[in-house]
């Protein structure tokens, strides 16, 4: 399990210490590492299991997601269900079981992954958003047949996906059983949910206290006419409090609930994860504090005397209808994650700081990575684990927002491969290695990823570098009218490639969390919508731009700077908005050729270098700065 090590001084957490994910049992055990190369034998034991489970139980289809109790993107070991018994590892995915067939549906992040990784367990991969594939909802619309059932359990599921699976069985005159975890029966050796210490914000470092944070969301209730708001995120409850917790490797969020009243607010939360000092601030705040196991029981016997919020994308099926029992349900988005995504000034301050050091230590990377390659044994592990020491050295370093990924060569075309201690390509002096990395601080949340060329590169490696440099530079010049989402703006960035007849199976952006989890919306910039949520960009707002190329067998290519929504020009056709950089590391200049560039491209190419040799040479010693000034040359 995870480890939280930290300490706190003066009731902040200006003392709170580096923690490290490190692939030896001398550091903390993560998902990543748990990782074994499972024998199909293995694979096909577990789903043996369950299916004798699913046979006592009289059900015919089981279903498991990825989620947690609240619907997490990450989650913890004890959650993994799906992974257990499939064997995939990716961060998104849908494991559907029968009796004689069991499929497995994955977004285009994991293609290439999941590929690899059920190969001989039987379970058929569904790429998500192709081309004749179904959609796990659509094959058991044509699967299940009359009076069949369908389980799973709706602690996990989002209310969403469980409501029109629901509606999808009624059609057959089938039946939905959601309170049933078969994990319990045949995961003997589960691990334990988590449990660690939840540490405090400092609320002048976020620009509102808790308080006036609470004042916002009741404000949205009362316009909703809802008297409670039912809230289930994670992050979302972080962010209202103005804690954080240490139960999901690297998200510093806690386990937990939040019942919001007009006049009470009640935290759901396991009693062994207040220190002292947080039982003193919820004191302070008027926060009711009840066990994190009583939330069913609590909404069972509460006297509901009005309507309740809840956001049927971000709740379990299993409180959504709990909540459907006891009174009128308003489904709304939850107010939290509006704002908790636009920034105080406080909070973009801090950022803009912390983007300069943290590009900084990835330029300090690049440098070491290109004058060590070739003069000594460099791996996809070793070199994530440097890119991860220099980011340690920043003074207020918290954790990793996300382990690194290292990938060389082919690896790359895996979005999100990662190496380990011992499973690992050697660097080679010719190609190129994709490096997505980012930190955790005091001052916010990072997230950056540069493709680097350690060696000679073919020519279609440098038309597709080039490319994708251009669409993210695209993108991150666009001016547009307020009101554009991001499904508006992602031509911008996939258009260079496109030409080619290329595409990324992905968005092109999200947002980044403060102090929080390095995925974030409402925000997002991708070519079609995948919630009922099309939220414009506002001021504050900070979403990432990260085009790229992935061929199989081949090799991968991403290049990822966070951008900063600002206001631009206002006039008699409104307001208009535009992006600036908070990334500010180089472009590798090796593998641009300009005969793949416009003029354009060229410009704001040279440009973006400008500003990265002029905000980042302070940071660096002076062999790095004669290195940076020739790697942002203009050409």
């Amino acid at each position: 399990m995870r480890q939280s090590i930290y300490s706190q001084k003066n009731n902040n957490f200006d003392s709170v210490k580096k923690m490290y994910y490190r692939f030896s049992d001398k550091w903390c055990y993560t998902r990543h590492e748990r990782r074994i190369v499972m024998t199909n034998t293995v694979i096909t034991t577990r789903l043996e299991e369950l299916r004798k489970a699913m046979k006592a139980h009289g059900v015919e289809y089981y279903y498991i997601t990825t989620g947690d109790y609240h619907c997490s993107e990450y989650v913890s070991d004890f959650f993994k269900s799906r992974e257990y018994f499939c064997g995939f590892t990716g961060s998104n995915g849908d494991l559907l079981v029968s009796q004689d067939w069991a499929g497995l549906w994955t977004d285009g992040r994991y293609f290439v992954q999941a590929e690899k990784e059920l190969e001989g367990t039987g379970v058929t991969l569904y790429r998500m958003a192709q081309e004749n594939v179904p959609t796990l909802n659509e094959y058991l619309k044509d699967h299940i047949k009359a009076g069949e059932t369908l389980a799973f359990d709706g602690m996990t599921v989002e209310a969403g996906k469980g409501l029109q699976m629901a509606k999808t069985v009624a059609k057959k005159d089938g039946k939905v059983q959601y309170d049933l975890d078969l994990s319990k029966e045949v995961w003997t050796d589960r691990p334990a949910l988590p449990c660690n210490p939840v540490w405090l914000l400092k609320e002048e470092n976020c620009g509102r206290t808790a308080e006036e944070k609470l004042a916002l969301v009741r404000d949205k209730m009362k316009e909703a006419d809802a008297a409670y708001l039912l809230l289930s995120k994670l992050d979302d409850l972080m962010w209202l409090l103005n804690i954080r917790g240490n139960d999901v490797e690297c998200n510093p969020v806690a386990m937990s609930y939040g019942f919001i009243t007009m006049d009470d607010v009640y935290l759901f939360i396991q009693e062994a994860e207040i220190t002292a000092e947080a039982k003193a601030y919820f004191e302070k705040k008027n926060i009711q504090i009840r066990s994190y196991q009583d939330v069913t029981a609590f909404l069972k016997a509460y006297d509901f005397r009005g309507a309740v919020m809840l956001d049927e994308e971000n709740i379990s099926y299993g409180l959504y209808q709990l909540a459907k029992e006891k009174a009128q349900v308003v489904e709304k988005a939850n107010p939290t994650e509006w704002y908790k995504a636009v920034k105080t000034p406080r909070e973009m301050e801090q950022i803009r700081d912390i983007y300069l050091e943290d590009s900084a230590a990835v330029c300090k990377f690049i440098y070491w990575l290109k004058n060590h390659i070739g003069k000594e044994e460099i791996t996809e592990y070793s070199a994530a684990m440097k890119m991860d020491s220099f980011r340690e050295k920043i003074h207020d370093f918290v954790e990793l927002s996300f382990p690194t990924i290292s990938a060389y060569q082919e690896n790359a075309a895996m979005m999100h491969y990662e190496a380990t201690e011992t499973d690992f390509k050697v660097l080679e002096p010719k190609g190129m290695l994709l490096v997505d990395s980012g930190g955790t601080y005091h001052r916010g949340t990072t997230d950056v990823t540069r493709t680097i060329v350690i060696g000679e590169i073919s020519d279609t490696m440098k038309e597709h570098y080039s490319k994708t440099v251009a669409g993210m530079l695209q993108l991150a010049d666009t001016t547009f009218l307020y009101g554009c989402g991001g499904i508006n703006l992602d031509i911008m960035a996939r258009q260079p490639l496109w030409d080619l007849g290329i595409d990324y199976k992905c968005g092109t952006g999200h947002g980044i969390g403060f102090v929080l989890n390095v995925h974030e919306g409402p925000q997002s910039i991708r070519p079609r919508l995948l919630s009922k949520k099309d939220t414009p960009l506002e001021e504050g707002m900070i979403v990432s731009d990260e085009p790229g190329v992935y061929i199989q067998g081949s090799h991968g290519i991403r290049i990822e700077n966070i951008l900063e929504v600002k206001k631009a020009m206002h006039n008699g056709d409104g307001q208009f908005m535009k992006f600036e950089h908070l990334t500010y590391a180089p472009i590798d200049l090796e593998a641009i050729d300009k005969k793949y560039l416009r003029e354009e491209d060229v410009r704001r190419l040279n440009a973006y270098h400008a500003d990265v040799y002029a905000k980042i040479s302070p940071y660096l010693d002076e062999e790095e700065r004669i290195w940076l000034k020739e790697a942002t040359k203009a050409i």
